[in-house]
């Protein structure tokens, strides 16, 4: 399943690529669209709902100076704290005057817009470097909105997964034939190009409390 709801809804899909109003085939429908969103996650290494609320993920450190993160985009109810002698425990908080957030702007390219993925050291704090991974950091992940590219990709991907069948809207569930995947749809993947992150090696999970 997708991290976070699919990036169109089946009533808006139905409307605006289907041209379809009923309702017997909205649960399949609702299938397809949550594996494509899922499907982009996987192929662009980003999610790109909104979170709506910080919660804590930990990251290993990329050198002492920088540490890449998934994307976040808003400093609201960021905290950005260090484990200094590998107990698990962040005992160091940062202030806003000890790291640089980036994309600077969140402008890539000229386009506005764009989420904050890479935390620098400005100050007189490193990253330190341990077994485990020594950057804690909450935050409110994901995207302020879900670009205009992927709600495409999401509609051609689908789209195509039905077609898929012998029938229109009627004969086999998606799930025999699998979904299309974004490297087998040129138009999809030009789509998502500009926004494939390359695979980062720090390790993130988010914070259970266990």
């Amino acid at each position: 399943m997708a991290l976070g709801a699919p990036y169109i809804t089946t009533a808006v899909f139905k409307s605006q690529y289907l041209k379809l109003d009923t309702a017997s085939d909205d649960d399949e429908i609702d299938d397809v669209l949550d594996e494509v969103s899922e499907e982009i996650e996987s192929h662009t290494g980003r999610q790109f709902n909104d979170a709506g609320s910080a919660t804590l993920r930990r990251f290993y450190r990329e050198d002492a100076e920088l540490v890449y993160v998934d994307d976040f985009h808003t400093t609201a109810g960021l905290v950005i704290a260090t484990d200094e002698d590998d107990d698990g425990v962040a005992e160091t908080t940062w202030s806003a005057s000890d790291y640089q957030l980036e994309p600077l702007n969140g402008v890539v390219e000229g386009q506005p817009g764009w989420p904050f993925w890479t935390i620098r050291a400005v100050g007189d704090k490193r990253f330190p470097l341990a077994r485990r991974a020594t950057v804690h950091v909450t935050a409110q992940w994901g995207w302020a909105a879900v670009p205009p590219r992927v709600v495409q990709a999401c509609k051609i991907l689908a789209a195509e997964t039905l077609k898929l069948r012998d029938a229109p809207l009627g004969v086999a569930g998606f799930g025999d034939f699998g979904v299309v995947r974004v490297r087998d749809n040129p138009k999809a993947a030009n789509k998502l190009a500009p926004l494939v992150r390359t695979p980062v090696l720090a390790v993130a999970r988010e914070d259970t409390g266990e």
